[in-house]
């Protein structure tokens, strides 16, 4: 099989269901920053971490898979009954995880600069990523239909990168660097 198709060379690619559309629509910029967002957490990963900060993040690339395919996705496509909807349920493990962090960190008392420790710094440029992501989504919801998961989704997980950060720099002994206006 060639990785090469040449039917996007005019400018637009295929959805799940066979609709093609612009490279620039709003669904394909909603997908396109979620894979973006994956292959960030992929790069925070191959920094190496903790086995138990590694796994959580192997779970929410996969999930990030699962919400590229919904997004990618049109409701009512003859696809779409094959491929699994973002539900807002799906960001419990997320809140769960940001409870056992934030149980690890110091209190937070101010605004905190991102950076310290290379993972934690890449950390907090995941969760920069997830927020364009999760604007990305809302303009969509906007054109189209979207659940309330994936926009549920993607802030809780914007939350927990900003929480594990906090946590890779406390394990690594490195200090906070708060904002000083």
């Amino acid at each position: 099989m060639k990785i090469y198709t040449k039917t996007g060379d005019d400018g637009t690619t295929g959805l799940f269901g066979g609709e093609r559309t612009t490279k620039d629509a709003p669904r394909v910029a909603a997908y396109g920053t979620v894979d973006e967002l994956n292959a960030q957490i992929g790069a925070v990963r191959a920094l190496g971490l903790a086995d138990d900060f590694d796994r959580s993040l192997a779970r929410v690339q996969n999930e990030l898979f699962v919400l590229g395919a919904d997004l990618a996705t049109p409701p009512g496509v003859k696809a779409s009954d094959h491929v699994r909807r973002v539900a807002p349920s799906d960001a419990v493990w997320l809140e769960q995880e940001i409870d056992v962090l934030t149980d690890e960190v110091p209190a937070l008392t101010s605004f905190i600069l991102p950076g310290g420790a290379p993972a934690a710094a890449s950390v907090h440029v995941a969760r920069a990523v997830c927020r364009r992501a999760e604007r990305a989504v809302v303009a969509l919801s906007r054109a189209a239909a979207v659940g309330q998961g994936p926009i549920i989704y993607l802030n809780r997980l914007a939350d927990y990168l900003f929480t594990l950060a906090r946590a890779i720099n406390h394990r690594a002994g490195n200090p906070e660097q708060p904002w000083k206006p």
